[in-house]
């Protein structure tokens, strides 16, 4: 076994055990490998253990794997999971099969526009900022709702959910906390008759406590690949 098929297991045991502490079935939980800054040969190694969902952070790097693994293309799923400017939106929309960071209307409606008619509608996470720090990207809590009734309507988009990246806690309970803060702005958009089904929470550091608030796909990428350069 190699390597990164030796720590995808290992994670995925962290995803049972979080699991079964939470009450939940595993199942319910899906697994991105964070990608970013490794070379394409690590993700093929990642895909050859039985990984299927790769998120990048880097628009360009990601295109690059994209087609330096387009043998694969068909086998793997693509996610777009770092800031997106306006400039950079056509060649996610026709490339990319979801985005995570969309944190306005206007970069949701140029992915709309730009996706290309004959692939699926490109599926769709609003990225929320539950901390409230200034400097960070994401709708506000409070305007997440409005925000998703808008990018519900845009035809060649599907809204699957919510992605949060809350600052660094210590402790399990304090991890949890943060957590809790977008579940309940996912529950509060589902109250209101949008069908999500995707809480992206949680990463190589603190997946457990994402679990417990109800993380359905955990972002890990150190705990795969190793540490970054």
């Amino acid at each position: 076994m190699t390597m990164i098929a030796n720590k995808l297991q290992q994670v995925q045991a962290r995803i049972v055990t979080a699991c079964t502490a939470a009450g939940r079935d595993p199942a319910s939980v899906r697994l991105l490998a964070v990608s970013k800054t490794f070379p394409a040969e690590a993700l093929r190694e990642a895909h050859a253990a039985g990984q299927r969902a790769f998120g990048e952070n880097y628009v360009q790097e990601g295109l690059a794997k994209i087609e330096m693994l387009a043998d694969l293309r068909g086998d793997i799923e693509w996610h777009c999971i770092g800031p997106l400017q306006s400039n950079k939106t056509r060649p996610v929309a026709e490339q990319f099969d979801w985005v995570h960071s969309i944190d306005r209307l206007k970069i949701a409606e140029r992915l709309n526009e730009q996706r290309p008619a004959g692939l699926a509608p490109l599926q769709v996470c609003l990225q929320v900022n539950v901390d409230g720090g200034a400097n960070k990207s994401g709708v506000a809590a409070e305007e997440a709702l409005g925000l998703a009734r808008a990018v519900a309507k845009l035809p060649r988009l599907r809204l699957r959910g919510l992605m949060a990246i809350p600052e660094p806690a210590e402790g399990f309970e304090a991890q949890r906390e943060l957590f809790l803060r977008a579940a309940a702005v996912y529950e509060q958009i589902r109250a209101d008759g949008i069908a999500l089904d995707v809480l992206s929470l949680g990463m190589s550091a603190d997946l457990e406590a994402a679990v417990a608030a109800g993380s359905t796909m955990v972002r890990i990428g150190t705990a795969i690949f190793g540490g970054r350069g």
